[in-house]
């Protein structure tokens, strides 16, 4: 053992030229500090006001070493390049290998950055919507919320959404006000339809169904936007109208809502408002009235 340790330390030598190199850094530190504390000395004796000297102190200190790190990359500067050269094709071989790796990363970073959502939260990403059950480096898991955009019903599947989609596309985060939302849903009609009188209707059951805890979301709507520094939203029940075509009239229903009563609520108004009307045209009600 000690004669193969000897063996290599005689076969261990330095070329002349890092030789140079490493003498020229240690007279360029060794300059450096003399300088240093002849200007720190210099310093101390001809300035008399504290905060003028702490000040002239810091900045000969930032240029001091701003100096010798400029002197020992002109000293190393042949060498680091060709060490620079080494590293990147290093670099951009292993960023190649592993590109999919580091933009779930990079994507796990943004989303923990913007804070775009929690666990609990029901997101959309693309055409993945559901709530978030599981996040970790890699990658997002959700708990399927479907089929489409409009239903608030689970499908018993689980999606594994990879880190790297949030660094492409836009996450619509639905429970952004948490514990209530304030939630729309569509019924359409035909213009000549009674589609007054449905809204009429769908504005009466909505305020009756959302009328026990209607308090308890404006004061909740209240302290979200006092903490985000956002307009205080109206939460009473609305029916708005929308004209989607010359033939159709959409019916735009918007409740405010516990985040896991959402479909709940819906479907409460829709069933009270349809239960024994279809709102169709008087002449159509009369023609089914002769039929019978």
């Amino acid at each position: 053992m000690l004669e193969s340790v000897q063996v290599w330390v005689n076969d261990f030598s330095v070329s002349h030229e890092i030789v140079r190199l490493l003498f020229s850094t240690l007279v360029l530190v060794t300059s450096m500090l003399v300088l240093r504390a002849l200007g720190n000395r210099l310093i101390r004796r001809s300035v008399k006001s504290n905060e003028l000297r702490r000040k002239w102190l810091v900045q000969s200190r930032n240029g001091l070493l701003l100096l010798t790190l400029l002197g020992v990359f002109m000293i190393w500067g042949e060498e680091l390049r060709t060490l620079a050269l080494s590293i990147v094709a290093i670099a951009v071989a292993f960023v190649v290998a592993t590109k999919e790796l580091i933009m779930c990363i990079t994507g796990s970073l943004l989303k923990t950055g913007a804070r775009s959502f929690d666990i609990g939260d029901r997101i959309q990403v693309k055409d993945f919507r559901g709530d978030v059950i599981d996040q970790n480096l890699l990658a997002t898991t959700i708990l399927e919320v479907g089929p489409g955009k409009l239903t608030h019903q689970r499908t018993g599947r689980m999606i594994v959404l990879p880190n790297s989609l949030f660094v492409s596309e836009p996450v619509v985060n639905e429970s952004f006000t948490h514990d209530y939302v304030l939630h729309a849903f569509t019924v359409p009609f035909m213009r000549e339809d009674n589609w007054r009188a449905a809204q009429q209707a769908l504005l009466a059951a909505a305020t009756k169904h959302c009328a026990y805890n209607l308090e308890s979301i404006r004061r909740h709507m209240q302290k979200v936007a006092t903490q985000r520094g956002l307009e205080v939203p109206t939460v009473d029940p609305r029916v708005s109208l929308q004209f989607p075509d010359a033939e159709e009239v959409h019916l735009i229903v918007r409740v405010p809502a516990k985040t896991s009563q959402k479909s709940f609520i819906e479907q409460s108004i829709l069933t009270e408002v349809f239960a024994e009307k279809d709102y169709l045209p008087a002449e159509k009600l009369a023609q089914d009235a002769l039929q019978s």
